[in-house]
């Protein structure tokens, strides 16, 4: 990839490193972290080094009546303009110039535009957030209506205390996962995996694991909108997936809708919640018509947000006979792996670019009870 901004936009921190050599580091480093409870090869799974970014945001820089798109600088002390991202996917990419041009020819769409957010597809469906700092009123709204239907999108208002959807607020994304296609409603504001090629290949990584299993059933955690639900309940009888966040436990359940899935059971608990709803602490009223005694779990999946897993649900954890860890920090992983290999053995390990040009980088391990 090659970018104007290199140097400059504090996004891509390793500007100055071949893509390979990237992928190598980012390799080494998860395989030292792993090392004390892995002895295997991590399998390593690359995307594109450009136009791979399907979710962006982007500041909106004023000099005097004319806006432009701005990132962080490099040394995280103001701002720096730019003209493109060749991160961004296609669809991004191509709009970006357009969207800009028409926002600067309106004094209406520009007056106090604060920042653009930009969620696209890999069929090209785009959906535009404008933030402001100023409420929006009707002369905004056909003004925006206007320019919708101009670049064929979808564009959503917001300010304090304010949300214009001008004709939907998600796009609907197909991913095709060993040869079969799934459908994706995503939202304006809900989380999604921005790397849809990378996130293809960590999803058939784990229904690999999971055909492994061969039977029963699969409670996950922290599922949100079923990115990895969807897939792998071909593999289990039953599904039961737990989510904390209300807008995810939508999304998930019209996700099922759209894909004719019957056989999973979404639930809204926190990781915290199960924890006491296997203890049998109290009844959840969350659970009501969920036995959780019926179920035959054979495995677990878990995919935590970058504080990993807390003590009780790593206890929580550790009961089921298959565990998928998918993380999104290898250092606490790498340190919830110290309690989990106390009774399971990592069998498989892999990583997972999703973020070239930077340091990130996610993993997954499956763990099998000795």
């Amino acid at each position: 990839m090659i970018c104007e901004s290199f140097g400059q936009c504090g996004s891509c921190t390793l500007y100055d490193i071949p893509y390979e050599d990237q992928v190598a580091q980012k390799h080494a480093w998860v395989s030292g972290l792993l090392s004390p409870f892995f002895d295997g090869e991590l399998a390593v799974y690359r995307g594109e080094e450009a136009h791979y970014r399907s979710r962006a945001e982007f500041r909106i820089w004023h000099t005097g009546d004319r806006c432009d798109y701005a990132m962080g600088n490099w040394t995280k002390d103001g701002n720096v303009t730019i003209a493109e991202c060749p991160k961004v996917s296609e669809p991004i990419f191509d709009l970006m110039p357009l969207l800009l041009e028409a926002i600067n020819g309106s004094e209406v769409l520009r007056h106090r535009l604060f920042s653009v957010e930009f969620l696209a597809t890999t069929t090209g469906e785009v959906l535009v957030t404008l933030i402001y700092h100023r409420k929006l009123d009707e002369a905004w709204e056909a003004e925006a209506l206007e320019l919708e239907g101009a670049l064929s999108i979808h564009i959503i208002g917001r300010s304090r205390k304010q949300k214009v959807v001008l004709s939907q607020d998600y796009v609907t994304e197909t991913l095709t996962i060993d040869g079969v296609s799934y459908q994706y409603r995503y939202y304006e504001g809900g989380f999604t995996q921005p790397n849809p090629g990378v996130n293809t290949h960590m999803i058939e990584w784990a229904a690999a694991q999971a055909r492994a299993v061969g039977r029963g059933d699969l409670i996950e955690l922290y599922c949100g909108l079923g990115n990895f639900t969807l897939p792998l309940s071909r593999h289990f009888d039953r599904v039961l997936a737990t989510e904390v966040s209300k807008n995810s436990i939508r999304a998930a359940q019209e996700n099922v809708a759209l894909n004719g899935t019957d056989n999973i059971t979404f639930v809204r608990m926190s990781s915290e919640e199960m924890v006491g709803a296997f203890a049998g602490v109290r009844p959840f009223r969350r659970l009501e018509g969920v036995d959780l005694d019926s179920y035959d779990f054979s495995t677990i999946l878990v995919d935590p947000p970058r504080a990993g897993l807390d003590g009780a649900t790593t206890e929580l954890v550790s009961g089921f006979e298959t565990i998928l860890y998918i993380s999104c920090n290898p250092e606490t992983l790498a340190r919830d792996l110290e309690t989990l290999t106390r009774t399971h053995t990592v069998l498989e390990g892999a990583i997972f670019d999703q973020f070239p040009y930077t340091k990130h980088v996610e993993s997954g391990v499956v763990l099998r009870r000795r």
